[in-house]
């Protein structure tokens, strides 16, 4: 059986200062430690300090087994003017077919580019390229498939759409195509609109249904089907920048890990919203990054104490507490810990197979160490999220994307109830990229129309920052995703040009 030890980069002894500083960690143990003791023991003597003036939330030992009891923030509801808005966007440009979304990204980002003929070259009027690009990865987006597609009116057979596509469909060329289009939306941002760039992606799974005469699809009562999952990564604007095909039994901790190491756009994700947590704490207090759980069951948590010496301090906190982290576990493993979170980092190994391998022998001592930060760190998280409200509600809003982004999904991969109809994981993963190459292509196009929107001095300082708070430009009311496929390069983009508007009625005349 494999051994973690397996996955530890080579050249490690040699380079141990540069990963160090990569990690941004310190050298000596005794000084990491000391810098979790001193932010648990600052968080917890905020929660113990604040805690009598908190509605939300008490901590008592008459709540039996779970001391703590917590209240969620209420959800906030959409203001009116962002209504208003899309109302005003669909008014001026129309009704878009989704192709043309698709479309006019890829006129103003050549994402394509990274798409080459596999095997012997034969020439494609670069014209045509593009259309039979388009109309592929509309097929295979919208899971309406080649066939469907190719009756539309554009001037492609079905034979010429897929000879094209076995030629130049490939994962390795749509995958910079969705980080293409990311780059150009953030790129595109106003700040007056948009406020600062973001540092922090939420994170979860979707579950699609899927053919299940292959070894990929499983059954799980939880999703209440046989299918796969996609794991999404999605930055506070609502532009996807990862996404991960997996089997149902995968770790989305693994996964949540992945996608902020190898997002590969130009964003630098920093903090990560996401439902699980656990070990995923140890992982990420490593590699540099914050952990932002929705935790689940949060009366059951109980938060860790810095040190014995530390037994009586936190009064109010005492039934939610429990015993001191090893920190000598930690020490005395510090070294390798570096070493399996440098694995990650440079990629000679990824999170999955660490932490299977790691289960599998739970007894390893790097393992107990990574835990015992785990629930340092956790501890950390959890004194601070009972006590803001502010950071409770950002979490809460962080992880509404990623539902608002599953809705987008189900209107757009539409095409045979929304199951994966191929036995083959390479054409799943195809349909799965493509799908994220519309997704992103609708927030762009989304983005930009909201800006020329905003810019037209109707709209000057209407919206509130309430209003900027929940803006988002992820909705799809003005978006007709099925239908006949039309495809017309030659024509002016309709988002260039608004649609016609009704001229207004004459005024009556004044009455005499």
């Amino acid at each position: 059986m494999a051994q973690p030890d397996e996955d530890l980069p080579d050249d490690f002894e040699v380079r141990r200062a540069e990963y160090y500083e990569k990690l941004n960690k310190p050298r000596d143990a005794k000084v990491f430690i000391a810098q979790l003791q001193s932010e648990m023991r600052a968080e917890l003597g905020a929660l113990d300090t604040k805690l009598p003036k908190l509605p939300w939330v008490t901590i008592s030992g008459k709540h039996r087994n779970r001391a703590i009891k917590f209240t969620e923030p209420e959800p906030q509801k959409e203001p009116k003017n962002l209504r208003r808005l899309k109302k005003a966007i669909r008014k001026k440009w129309g009704t878009v077919a989704l192709i043309d979304i698709l479309k006019e990204a890829a006129l103003r980002t050549g994402m394509f580019k990274a798409l080459a003929p596999v095997g012997t070259r034969e020439a494609i009027d670069e014209a045509k390229l593009l259309e039979r690009l388009l109309l592929i990865a509309y097929a295979y987006g919208t899971n309406s498939g080649i066939s469907s597609v190719a009756a539309g009116e554009h001037g492609h057979s079905e034979e010429e759409l897929r000879y094209t596509a076995r030629c130049y469909l490939t994962a390795v060329g749509l995958k910079p195509a969705g980080v293409e289009i990311a780059n150009a939306t953030f790129a595109a941002h106003q700040e007056t609109v948009w406020g600062q760039g973001t540092t922090t992606v939420a994170s979860d799974s979707t579950h699609f249904k899927a053919w299940d005469r292959n070894i990929f699809t499983e059954w799980r009562s939880r999703y209440g089907g046989r299918g796969v999952l996609v794991y999404w990564h999605i930055e506070k604007g609502s532009m996807a920048i990862h996404r991960q095909l997996l089997n149902c039994t995968a770790s989305e901790v693994a996964a949540a890990i992945e996608g902020v190491m190898r997002h590969a756009t130009t964003m630098q994700a920093e903090g990560n919203y996401v439902d699980s947590h656990g070990i995923g704490f140890g992982l990420t207090r490593l590699l540099g990054y914050d952990l932002l759980p929705r935790i689940k069951q949060i009366n059951k948590v109980k938060l860790y104490r810095p040190g014995r010496e530390d037994e009586d301090t936190y009064e109010r906190l005492a039934d939610a507490m429990t015993r001191p982290i090893r920190w000598d576990v930690i020490e005395n493993n510090y070294d390798q810990l570096i070493k399996y979170a440098t694995a990650i980092r440079v990629g000679t190994a990824s999170t999955e197979a660490i932490l299977r391998r790691f289960t599998r022998t739970a007894s390893h001592p790097v393992y107990q160490a990574m835990l015992e930060v785990g629930k340092a760190q956790k501890t950390i998280f959890v004194a601070r999220y009972l006590r803001d409200r502010d950071l409770q509600r950002e979490i809460q809003e962080g992880l509404n994307v990623v539902e608002s982004w599953n809705g987008a999904n189900d209107i757009i991969f539409f095409g045979k109830s929304g199951e994966l109809s191929s036995n083959r994981r390479d054409q799943q993963e195809l349909s799965v990229l493509a799908l994220h190459l519309l997704q992103t292509a609708l927030v762009f196009v989304n983005t930009l129309m909201i800006q020329d929107m905003l810019a037209d001095l109707e709209w000057a300082d209407v919206l509130t920052d309430e209003d900027k708070r929940a803006l988002t430009p992820l909705f799809w009311m003005h978006i007709q995703p099925s239908g006949e496929v039309r495809l017309n390069m030659g024509a002016a983009s309709r988002l260039a040009v608004p649609a016609p508007q009704e001229p207004d009625p004459e005024p009556e005349p004044a009455a005499a």
